[in-house]
């Protein structure tokens, strides 16, 4: 009788371990990629996706996109290397970049890289104080135009002095990549997020719900986590630019502004334009376009959101009385979440 119920009891637990495997739940995945971090929920019946897949996929796109590796195929590529035959990565991420650039009149140009570099931004921290001069004849180095994509993958550059960076937009690229890949094992719903860049994929299926996601004040303090709105994502690639928590404010006026560094002319422009939040079809887009919209004024924005409807867009903003205001655009209103 003792056999037959050990028998009886381990029948049942067979059955609830595999009823368990079955059921559909959120499974997560965290780790650190591009300097920051990621964060990666999906909702499936088993965990088909490991963590040591999707850092092996972030490392292959590093290797490709990362101007902060001197083994990338960017980094080479600055360095003067035109043998170098790129990847899908930086093929994409060219595309994409040459979109927008076209779109915003020369606002969004990862050539922009030199004067990148020649401020102190980039991966080599030496700041210079530039003159008008120096400005001048870096900026012969400046255009998308410049730059050439070859029929074999390789890149040509018109001066060996121009630097290529994409990382106003290859961040929210990568989250499109990794969105992909979850696709590509059948997973329909999942919420990806890499240094604050994301993608909503589906619903939250678990909740029967729209995937909830905040979005913080850029005037908090870093140890602080306020935030200003709650969005109901669905299919929506989600990207803020901004100096977050580097807002400059004039110790005469009080004013607070931003600086980013204007391609066309050159100069690390000064705005009162303080954050851009875009959702669009892609993180990649959304990326691209919330680095633009902080060069344009508040005005220039809202002309050119008028061209492009299928944009998603709050602008946090100065006013003239140095308060913090927003502007929003109707159908990112329709996102708001209570």
């Amino acid at each position: 009788m003792a056999i037959k119920n050990f028998y009886n009891l381990l029948v049942l637990l067979v059955v609830l371990t595999s009823c368990k495997k079955n059921e559909t739940q959120i499974f997560t995945i965290q780790g650190e990629a591009q300097g920051s971090t990621y964060s990666i929920k999906f909702v499936a019946t088993e965990e088909n996706v490991t963590k040591n897949q999707i850092d092996s996929l972030l490392t292959a796109f590093d290797l490709s996109l990362s101007t902060y590796r001197t083994d990338s195929k960017i980094s080479k590529i600055n360095a003067g290397d035109t043998s170098v035959v790129v990847d899908d990565f930086f093929t994409e991420t060219f595309h994409l970049s040459k979109q927008i650039c076209k779109e915003t009149e020369g606002l969004f140009d990862p050539t922009i890289g030199v004067l990148v570099n020649a401020y102190g931004f980039g991966p080599n921290r030496q700041h210079k104080n530039l003159n008008q001069t120096q400005i001048d004849s870096l900026l012969n180095y400046v255009g998308f135009d410049k730059i050439n994509l070859n029929s074999d993958n390789t890149i040509t550059k018109k001066h060996n002095e121009t630097y290529i960076d994409f990382n106003a937009i290859a961040q929210g690229y990568s989250v499109d990549v990794v969105v992909n890949y979850l696709k590509s094992k059948g997973i329909e719903n999942a919420i990806v997020e890499i240094g604050g860049e994301l993608f909503a994929l589906g619903k939250n299926t678990i909740d029967n719900k729209n995937w909830i996601v905040g979005i913080d004040d850029p005037l908090q303090m870093p140890e602080e986590r306020t935030l200003i709105a709650k969005v109901s994502l669905e299919n929506l690639g989600m990207a803020t630019s901004g100096n977050y928590r580097k807002v400059m404010i004039d110790e005469k006026t009080g004013e607070k502004f931003v600086h980013i560094i204007n391609p066309k002319t050159g100069l690390a422009q000064k705005n009162n334009v303080l954050s851009a939040t875009v959702l669009s079809k892609s993180a990649g887009l959304s990326d691209g376009y919330a680095t633009a919209f902080m060069l344009m004024s508040l005005e220039e924005s809202k002309l050119f959101l008028q061209k492009h409807p299928e944009l998603h867009v709050m602008l946090l903003y100065s006013d003239s009385d140095n308060k913090m205001q927003q502007f929003t655009t109707e159908n990112y209103k329709n996102l708001i979440k209570g």
